[in-house]
Parts: C-alpha cells; structure tokens; sequence
C-alpha cells in the first residue's frame, strides 16, 4: 500500500502532544502501524474528531511522520483537519486530553473553534 505523506501546513502536532503520543504508542505490546486520527458526526462543528491506535493501513491513507511513530489520517478525514493543530493539554486534577485547535466551522454550529496555542509545530 502506498499512503502520502501529509505535510506540515495540513496538520501539526505541538511538542507536548508528540511526547505523549510516542509515551502511550511506547506502551503497546502488539505491533501497530500509528496512531489513526479519525472523523464522526457530531459536536460543535458539525464532526468530532478521536484517534485509536492502528494496525492497518489503506490505500486513501495519509501519514505524518514523527519521531516513533505515525499519524495516520484517511482522506476524507484529512479534509477536515487542514490548517489543525493537535495539542495535549494536562489540566492536573481536572484531566488530561488531545485539543483539536484552529477547526474549521462546518456550517451554523453554535460553538466556537479552539484557538492556536503556538509552540506547535509538525512532526520532525
């Protein structure tokens, strides 16, 4: 299979989101190809967005690649995500989580999009 490699002005991880993403990739004992960064429906924008480890790759994937491991992304995903920046915010006692910023409204939704964070940054 070849997939195409996603360039940094599409999709960016910032440092803390990188370091946390190679310490729980790390934390695998099965064999896996990256990290899928997918799309379902719903949420402010109109789509939600999650990620899950994977073992497959397809034809209509694209990848960015980081140090030790990838981010994998499927076009139709991909076209939502342009222009993105995927954080790791630790809020201590009040969690942990990935923030997707700079989405891209898709039409009417109520919500605001999140903001850049700077010190961002594609995978080296």
């Amino acid at each position: 299979m070849s997939a195409s490699l996603i360039p940094n002005s599409d999709l960016t991880l910032t440092s803390p989101a990188q370091h946390k993403l190679s310490e729980l990739v790390g934390q695998i004992e099965d064999p896996i190809e990256g990290v899928r960064v997918y799309a379902t429906p719903g949420g402010c924008s109109g789509i939600n967005f999650g990620m899950s480890f994977t073992d497959q790759l397809s034809d209509n994937d694209n990848i960015l690649e980081c140090e030790g491991f990838k981010v994998i992304v499927d076009s139709g995903t991909l076209q939502y995500l342009r222009g993105v920046e995927i954080d790791f915010v630790d809020r201590g006692d009040q969690g942990a989580s990935f923030v997707f910023n700079n989405l891209q409204p898709m039409g009417g939704g109520g919500c605001s999009s999140g903001g850049c964070g700077g010190g961002g940054g594609g995978c080296a």
